[in-house]
């Protein structure tokens, strides 16, 4: 594993937590060069401090995705450190969950997700295009989420978000045939990562799980108070609250593909996970 990870200039936006923290330990470890990119610098810095204390290659970058001028600053800071960039993962993101009737207290929260989520996938994907296509060669991934392959109550604004991503990513697939691969990653409801904290209304989760609600809140409780059993244990196929490793994991993957494979569209479930899209 990492053959074709090791020597990689890979830019990777929020990589200050989460699925961005996580992945850029596992590139870092597998011998790829690093560039961390958050809002919060310092939570950048420490993702990259980790990486080089752990024998690996990273530097951190402040910028805000939602900033082209960022953008384009910190692609080019990237280029000056590693002499090109290989693969571009635009991973920050934010999950607004709230009901249309929540609009009073969700539309800055709304906003700001049509700004990360979209525009700063546009953002990440404009800032890497015309080096990577002077490159001969590229890899963008964008991540998505399973709330784009349907609309869902309590959603709306989140998975319009989500679905345009998927667009996006495949018409640019079409458009850079032969000179950028694109990816889209779909990750399903991932526990103890930092977008739980971005949801508006808890109970606008309801449009995911349908009639699956009630055993989802059951076996959620029991998971929170450490009786989880099964239902948190990934050997079985009662396991049903995906953790972020298996989604690093996933990017990981893509990633390490010879130049002339791509894999274009991933998702990752719980096999009992209680998500219907």
């Amino acid at each position: 594993m990492g053959e074709h990870v090791a020597g990689k200039s890979i830019v990777i936006t929020g990589a200050g937590n989460g699925f961005g923290r996580l992945t850029a330990g596992r590139l870092g470890a597998l011998g790829a060069r690093i560039t961390c990119i958050d809002i919060d610098g310092d939570a950048a810095g420490q993702t990259a401090q980790a990486i080089r204390d752990a024998g690996g290659t990273a530097h951190a970058v402040k910028a805000d995705v939602t900033s082209i001028e960022d953008m384009r600053g910190a692609v080019a800071e990237a280029v000056e450190q590693y002499g090109a960039i290989d693969v571009m993962v635009n991973n920050a993101g934010t999950m607004p969950l709230a009901f249309i009737a929540d609009h009073a207290k969700a539309l800055p929260a709304w906003s700001r997700c049509i700004d990360i989520n979209l525009k700063g996938t546009l953002h990440g994907c404009v800032a890497v295009h015309d080096q990577m296509m002077a490159q001969g060669r590229g890899h963008i991934i964008n991540l998505s989420s399973i709330y784009g392959n349907h609309s869902a109550a309590g959603a709306a604004v989140y998975g319009a978000t989500k679905a345009a991503i998927d667009y996006f990513t495949h018409a640019l697939r079409q458009e850079a045939r032969g000179k950028i691969k694109v990816t889209v990653i779909k990750p399903t409801g991932v526990m103890n990562t930092g977008l739980a904290g971005t949801v508006v209304n808890q109970a606008a989760g309801v449009g995911l799980m349908g009639n699956n609600v009630a055993a989802f809140y059951e076996d959620l409780k029991k998971s929170m108070s450490g009786e989880g059993g099964s239902v948190v244990d990934p050997e079985t196929m009662d396991y049903a609250f995906l953790d972020p490793e298996p989604i690093a994991d996933a990017i990981v993957h893509v990633i390490d593909q010879p130049w002339g494979i791509s894999i274009s569209d991933v998702t990752v479930r719980a096999a009992a996970e209680y998500y219907i899209n």
